[in-house]
């Protein structure tokens, strides 16, 4: 009897050891290790996302850059005084560089808007093709923004290479907003 008493206490023991691990020592471990890679995936959701979100940033610095450029180029580009006389200037002796005849240079009615003003000028002239695309690279690095809007290239009648050219541009010019 002693024996088996003995062994009931030893069942007992173990049964409770065994309870122990299992709901003091498994069960708990088992939740912390769940708990933990819950945590891990959202942590890796976050590195994931972080790393998109600085690809995302380096392309907006990017463009930020590209655009900052502009900008530092329109305000060096487009005066702040109107300068006609001297952009008039300016075409007739690139037209001279490039060694175009009947050279025509007219500015048309200015148009005024709040902070920016344009200048539409007609431009004829006649040359060679190769003179003519000389004198529009010459023209597109003025330090004066310019905009063509329109060319029109005909051929003379004896088709001798020589091309009538009749472009629309326009220059702009800033103007001080009036402080009110």
């Amino acid at each position: 009897m002693i024996i088996q008493k003995r062994q009931t206490l030893i069942y007992i023991i173990a049964a409770l050891l065994v309870t122990d691990f299992v709901f003091l020592g498994y069960m708990p471990s088992r939740q912390r290790l769940k708990s933990v890679k819950q945590a891990r995936a959202k942590q890796l959701h976050v590195i994931a996302k972080a790393s998109a979100e600085n690809k995302q940033r380096l392309l907006l610095e990017q463009q930020l850059q590209s655009l900052q450029r502009l900008v530092t180029n329109y305000e060096k580009k487009v005066p702040t005084e109107r300068d006609l006389g001297l952009f008039l200037k300016h075409i007739a002796n690139l037209m001279t560089k490039h060694n175009l005849n009947e050279q025509v240079v007219a500015p048309a009615k200015e148009i005024e808007a709040d902070g920016l003003n344009c200048i539409p000028v007609d431009i004829k002239c006649k040359g060679k093709l190769t003179q003519l695309f000389e004198f529009y690279n010459d023209l597109a690095e003025l330090d004066r923004l310019v905009r063509i809007e329109q060319v029109t290239l005909v051929n003379d009648d004896a088709f001798s290479g020589i091309v009538d050219m009749h472009t629309k541009a326009v220059i702009y010019y800033r103007t001080q907003k009036k402080q009110v």
